[in-house]
């Protein structure tokens, strides 16, 4: 069968017979198809594996546009042979990662839509998509309260303060009717979720954070110490206050209480002098040991924000910080972009999980290497496999997936057991970028695969993958997760110069140090930089973009940080 129905006798390789789609894919027709075009046998260099029909033929003319048949090539984009490795061939470094950046948009998109559809659904079946996120147990997790914390008593294990001990009780606690009432949810936005706060670190806020309640909520006292009412000198209460308890009762003029930080503040009170500004004399009056001024040591209430305020902008990364402000607010949940879904997908036979390299293999180094700094680019890994050479268990991994992105390491050229480039067409993905002229890396991939799904095919050599995350997978996951505007671009002159590629950009490991005597920072390249090498890269805090050509020493150039750059800057 051939032309565009050639596909519908095996529209589920998983359900049929997976060696025969991807033999299609590779040219295994069995008429002429429109777009064909004459081809020269296959390459000496490159023939077809012994062992399966599945391999990518070394086909240069076939695999330029027009794309073989189900791999649909962008039509904005520029390609390169697979094989490609002249001079400046393939896609730019720059328009590459536009081109990344476009497919986390579109991908971003895509889900707010099925969101969208999820919570208004038509009344015709929706088309065959990604199975929507947002969960309908997210509006009852979100309107979830905490526990009132009941209040702490005192005991021999508290320290008193100055002068005075603390009356050895404990209050009742709060009746369940002076609880206020849990806070409306925040809406949720198409595409974002609700999450607890300790799940939230390293997401982006999909809403502003506005304050629910007045920071502080009432009148608190900033230092251990007196609170007085009045001139003084003042007649000491015998009970003092103490943070969490019932509130304390008025003080008359020239009346004062021990008071402990944090502790709710009486009405009309004048002040609160600190532990060590004020003494005791004989008679247990309080004298102040300096001027008391009005309002002094105490935290007013909405001192920090009145409730409604907004705090934060939605896009903003939750830190910690963010986490802590959120929970002074009143906040139990945030609402967040939803953390994109990625698989990692390692393939080569050569690969050991353990020990030493021997006998011709060498030890996966990807594997241990690319989930973590995915995570720390603010994604969920969900499954990282190794497939070995194995065509037909990656087409069958690509398919199952249900990830946002799926990552595959080596497989991406041409040779005899690089199936990357079959699996593609066989799935009728759409490639949108095929190489790319840089070094390190430059047969890397991104394809999509379905409406909001993608794949980023990396190189197998570690630095060259190292090469493909930054240039491929970062700018489409950033925007994916909301965290477009975050990375600013920088520069930083080189310390030495830097050997250029004709006509390709290069990619080299630096360490970012400031200078002594300038104070300014530079750029100070690193030797082992080779594709296959980590030296450099374990030890870099970035890595430095070279034009073609090379560079000069004390020339700028774009700096590209690491994502977990633990280095000294």
């Amino acid at each position: 069968m051939s032309g565009p129905h050639a596909r519908s006798a095996h529209a589920d390789p998983l359900d049929g017979d997976v060696e025969e789609a991807l033999a299609l894919a590779n040219g295994g027709r069995s008429g002429p198809r429109p777009d064909d075009a004459p081809t020269p046998p296959p390459a000496p260099t490159a023939p077809a594996s012994p062992r399966t029909r599945s391999s990518a033929p070394a086909h240069p003319e076939r695999d330029r546009q027009p794309a073989p048949p189900g791999a649909r090539p962008a039509p904005d984009t520029p390609h390169a042979p697979h094989g490609a490795h002249g001079h400046g061939e393939g896609t730019s470094w720059t328009a590459a990662r536009r081109a990344a950046a476009r497919a986390g948009r579109s991908a971003a998109e895509h889900r707010a839509r099925t969101a969208r559809a999820a919570q208004h659904p038509a009344p015709a079946p929706p088309p065959r998509t990604a199975e929507p996120r947002v969960s309908a147990a997210l509006a009852a997790s979100a309107v979830d309260a905490l526990d009132a914390i009941a209040p702490v008593p005192v005991d021999e294990n508290q320290l008193p303060l100055p002068g005075l001990p603390f009356a050895d009780h404990t209050p009742p606690p709060a009746p369940p009717a002076a609880e206020p009432a849990a806070t409306e949810p925040a809406r949720i936005p198409p595409g974002a979720t609700s999450s607890p706060l300790d799940e939230a670190l390293g997401l982006v806020l999909a809403a502003p954070l506005t304050a629910l309640t007045d920071l502080p909520s009432f009148d608190t006292s900033a230092m251990d110490g007196w609170v007085v009412a009045g001139p003084g000198p003042w007649d000491v209460r015998d009970e003092g206050i103490l943070a969490g308890h019932e509130p304390p009762p008025r003080l008359s003029d020239g009346e004062a209480a021990a008071i402990a930080t944090g502790a709710r503040i009486p009405p009309d009170t004048t002040a609160v002098i600190r532990s060590e500004h004020g003494h005791l004399d004989d008679q247990g009056r309080l004298h102040p040991r300096r001027d008391v001024t009005h309002g002094q040591d105490i935290r007013p209430r909405g001192q920090e924000c009145r409730s409604g305020e907004p705090l934060l902008p939605a896009g903003s990364v939750v830190t910690p910080a963010v986490l802590g402000l959120a929970a002074a607010a009143g906040y139990d949940e945030l609402v967040v972009v939803e953390r994109p879904r990625v698989d990692v997908l390692v393939l080569g036979d050569e690969l050991l999980t353990s020990g030493r390299p021997r006998d011709g293999l060498i030890r996966d180094a990807l594997g241990p290497m690319l989930p973590h700094w995915l995570r720390a680019l603010g994604v969920e890994v969900t499954a990282v496999r190794r497939l070995g050479d194995d065509p037909k268990a990656l087409l069958k991994a690509v398919r199952k997936s249900t990830a946002d992105l799926v990552v595959t390491t080596g497989g991406t050229a041409s040779g005899p057991v690089d199936h990357v480039h079959p699996t593609l067409r066989a799935l009728d993905a759409e490639l949108l970028v095929n190489g790319v002229a840089v070094r390190p890396g430059h047969p890397m991939l991104l394809a999509r695969l379905d409406e909001g799904r993608h794949l980023v095919g990396l190189p197998g050599n570690p630095l060259a993958a190292v090469s493909g995350l930054l240039t491929l997978a970062e700018p489409l996951l950033r925007e994916l997760s909301g965290r477009a505007g975050h990375q600013e671009p920088y520069s930083a002159p080189l310390h030495t110069a830097v050997h250029g590629h004709p006509g390709d950009t290069r990619l080299v490991p630096v360490v970012v140090r400031q200078d002594e005597g300038s104070g300014h920072e530079w750029a100070v390249p690193l030797r082992y930089n080779g594709p296959a090498m980590l030296r450099g890269i374990a030890a870099a805090d970035a890595l430095a973009v070279i034009p073609p050509g090379g560079a000069q020493e004390g020339q700028e150039v774009e700096i590209l940080d690491l994502p977990w750059s633990w280095g000294s800057r």
